[in-house]
């Protein structure tokens, strides 16, 4: 996975001390509710009714042992109610029962201590005190972590298919131009306050795992006749209230022109997309009613940047060989750990078919576990789970896992020996649910 540089985690610890700054003018009444709302948003704090809620960025879905462990811990100490809801929670409950005595309908009790899983590879927490906030931010500062530009109008968190880089299927391994994008989309002056949010996903596999047509900006990694690497560029896909899928704006776009193309794409969107509409304000709108006018306008802006600011952003091979030289493939030691599984068995069978894929490395093997456990919501992970996930990545995965877009964890480097422990092991916190990747495994946003 991406080894983290000193400028890495000092951005991160720097970005942590801002917000504890601005959170502390804002207690003591020199900033507004209204001033303090995009600096909030911007590191990933949403207000809800009852509670804040903290969503926490996993670029491209990888995450480490060690930062799994430090949200278990947030989970244990941070994600809590206060006394007040509680209460509150309590007489609601007290309520109901005396005003029906004779059914069992009740309030459902408030469940808290909990990690969440999301569809764009983001962990979410839903009861920490605002108050508390800047120390979680604090905490995941020390593992590289963050919740920035998770919310608020900018460009999110950048995604890609879990199995970028490992995959028998693989075309390009996509990370490296994520983490690019990331890098550089990373408070960007201009794009700090768009008509709504953006989001960017990356595909580098024949299968689009990634599905990027329901992004606002969609890049599938091709080669040409040449063998040549680029991307074929959709814009405007995207769910909820008005679903489409991306057209695609250009069919192939060499590599290294990827940050001048999508910034002439972000900045059309940028002058012409609505702000008087927040339901009418996502990209699809402005490309769903333009048409081959928004795509004619995307080209004239490229060629502007291009020819008239020269390419200002172009990738060079050097940048690109040093970003892709922080991927570092562990080596893979086998746990050989003992197991009574039997192997011939129909479930075990069952969980290889549709838990269990291939992997680049002759060998290895991929393991998803599965996070649609009944009594929990899809994706959803308390803190001894949390903790035991850990555990299991270092067992068995070089203490790497990736969340996938189905809100399940995926042990990229498993061993093929070890598959029968892993599964007593999953099997034991009920992770090896043979359907959690199946149609009829639910989704919950986002």
């Amino acid at each position: 996975m991406y080894a983290y540089t000193d400028f890495d985690r000092q951005f991160v610890r720097l970005r942590a001390q801002q917000f504890r700054d601005q959170l502390e003018r804002w207690q003591r009444g020199e900033l507004t509710h209204e001033q303090l709302l995009p600096l909030r948003l911007q590191n990933g704090w949403y207000l809800q009714r009852y509670a804040p809620m903290a969503r926490i960025a996993v670029p491209y879905g990888e995450i480490s042992s060690e930062q799994l462990r430090v949200l278990a811990r947030i989970a244990r100490e941070f994600d809590r109610p206060s006394p007040e809801l509680l209460a509150h929670a309590q007489a609601t409950q007290d309520a109901l029962q005396a005003a029906q005595p004779g059914l069992t309908l009740a309030a459902p009790p408030l469940r808290y201590g909990y990690g969440h899983f999301t569809t764009r590879t983001n962990v979410q927490f839903n009861w920490i005190p605002l108050d508390r906030a800047a120390d979680v931010m604090d905490l995941l500062a020390s593992v590289c972590m963050h919740g920035i530009q998770t919310s608020g109008n900018d460009i999110r968190n950048i995604t890609c298919d879990a199995w970028e880089g490992i995959a028998e299927d693989s075309i390009v391994d996509t990370r490296p131009f994520a983490e690019i994008t990331r890098q550089w989309s990373s408070l960007h002056p201009e794009f700090s306050f768009l008509p709504r949010k953006f989001k960017i996903a990356f595909n580098g596999a024949a299968e689009d795992r990634a599905a990027i047509g329901w992004y606002d900006i969609g890049l599938q990694a091709q080669r040409d006749d040449a063998g040549r690497v680029g991307f074929t560029v959709k814009v405007g896909g995207g769910m909820g209230r008005t679903p489409l899928i991306g057209p695609v704006v250009r069919e192939f776009l060499p590599w290294d022109q990827l940050l001048n193309y999508i910034e002439a794409i972000v900045r059309v969107y940028n002058r012409y997309g609505r702000r008087d509409n927040k339901w009418k304000a996502r990209i699809k709108i402005l490309v769903k009613s333009e048409g081959q006018g928004f795509s004619d306008a995307v080209e004239d802006e490229y060629r502007a940047i291009v020819e008239q600011d020269g390419a200002p952003h172009t990738i060079t091979q050097a940048e690109l060989d040093r970003v892709v030289g922080r991927f570092v493939e562990p080596e893979i030691v086998p746990a050989n750990l003992p197991s009574k599984v039997d192997t011939n068995g129909q479930l075990y069978q069952r969980w290889l078919r549709q838990s269990v894929r291939g992997h680049r490395r002759p060998g290895l093997r991929t393991v998803t576990l599965s996070f649609k456990r009944r009594g929990f919501a899809p994706g959803d992970a308390d803190a001894d789970t949390l903790d035991a996930l850990a555990g299991l990545a270092e067992q068995f995965s070089a203490a790497e896992a990736r969340i996938t877009h189905e809100q399940n964890l995926m042990l990229p480097w498993v061993h093929e020996a070890d598959l029968p422990a892993l599964y007593e092991a999953a099997r034991a916190l009920g992770l090896a649910q043979p359907k959690s990747c199946s149609i009829s495994a639910r989704s919950t946003c986002t």
